[in-house]
């Protein structure tokens, strides 16, 4: 920072919420409001706050993509896991008879409340269905 005694006064116009902002952080701070914005300045104009902000700004996209990714792939498994159940159901899942059908479409609403209820419970407990496919594949090659 410049010699303090040959600091020159600069007038700028604070929008009122961040006057108070750095009314509230200098008080913290117990600095003058001042110093603090002349750091603060000094900070944004320095030629390396740019490519930090752009570093941060990288890593930031570098952690989405990594997200999105999981995502991705989690979505994936989901659907591929419906859709072998799908298929598996269907193949080996008699036609009941009349009667039966009958039954069955009476249990309906009750089968599917105890289903909800079951899945909201794995849901909250886990293990998540990705961790206990990796642990069967992982299992069955030893």
């Amino acid at each position: 920072m410049a010699n303090p005694r040959k600091k020159r006064k600069v007038t700028v116009y604070l929008d009122p919420e961040v006057e108070r902002f750095l009314a509230d952080f200098a008080a913290r701070r117990d600095q003058s409001q001042s110093m603090i914005a002349e750091a603060a300045i000094a900070s944004f104009l320095s030629p390396d706050d740019a490519e930090h902000r752009e570093a941060v700004v990288a890593r930031r996209l570098d952690h989405l993509d990594r997200r999105m990714g999981r995502t991705e792939r989690d979505v994936g498994i989901a659907v591929e896991t419906l859709a072998v159940f799908i298929r598996f159901w269907l193949a080996t899942t008699p036609a009941l008879p009349e009667p039966a059908a009958q039954a069955a479409k009476a249990k309906v609403g009750e089968r599917y409340e105890a289903f909800i209820i079951a899945l909201g419970r794995g849901l909250a407990q886990g293990p998540k269905l990705r961790q206990e496919v990796v642990e069967d594949v992982s299992g069955s090659d030893q």
